[in-house]
């Protein structure tokens, strides 16, 4: 996973108060837990941009006041009609626990039935999966190249050594639907044969 780096300071106070202060001053009240204790710090809201607004997952390194955790970012709040973050939660991980993140999802190669005129659809963005952090990849590669119309990759389709998926078995990742004017695989061939057939193994025509 890619790492990103995020500076706070510890919260001298816990309160809705204090909250809507921090709020007003262009500060998020955060948490992090899975530790020990829980820290309460803050960070800038315009920190939080590389973090949120991408499809990417990362191990975020985060300093409050000089002590540094390596942790993912759980959970964010936003309000529910200007959509400003309002709240952040941290998990802190470690080398030897394993975490629950979703990964983002991409694809390699050429579809065959692209290239015949279906439409390629991802259905699924993210994909929930379950690792140590140091065998969780940036994203999740779905090979395309055999993919003809009217069939689709599902998450039971993948493997990764190490990596436990979580997302239902059966949820179709992506896949290549009929366009207009896209051929089904064989459908002229099946046409010209029919045709020879009764040609060859018809009945002579009566003189």
């Amino acid at each position: 996973m890619k790492t990103v780096s995020l500076s706070g300071s510890l919260r001298e106070n816990v309160g809705k108060k204090d909250a809507k202060a921090l709020r007003n001053a262009g500060k998020v009240p955060c948490v992090l837990y899975g530790g020990k204790e829980q820290v309460h710090f803050t960070a800038d809201a315009a920190s939080f941009k590389p973090i949120i607004f991408t499809p990417e997952t990362f191990l975020i390194e985060v300093d409050v006041d000089g002590k540094k955790y390596n942790a993912i970012l759980q959970d964010v709040q936003y309000h529910p009609l200007s959509d400003k973050l309002l709240h952040a939660d941290f998990l802190l991980v470690s080398q030897d626990k394993p975490v629950t993140v979703y990964l983002p999802v991409k694809h390699q190669g050429t579809s065959p039935g692209v290239i015949r005129g279906g439409k390629l659809k991802l259905k699924m963005n993210k994909i929930r999966v379950k690792g140590l952090i140091k065998d969780l990849p940036e994203f999740i590669m779905v090979d395309i190249s055999k993919l003809q119309i009217g069939q689709s990759v599902k998450v039971r389709d993948l493997s990764l050594e190490n990596i436990s998926f979580l997302s239902p078995t059966n949820a179709v990742i992506l896949d290549v639907k009929t366009a207009r004017g896209a051929a089904l695989e064989g459908e002229e061939e099946t046409e010209e044969g029919e045709a020879t057939e009764s040609a060859e193994g018809g009945e002579a025509p009566k003189e």
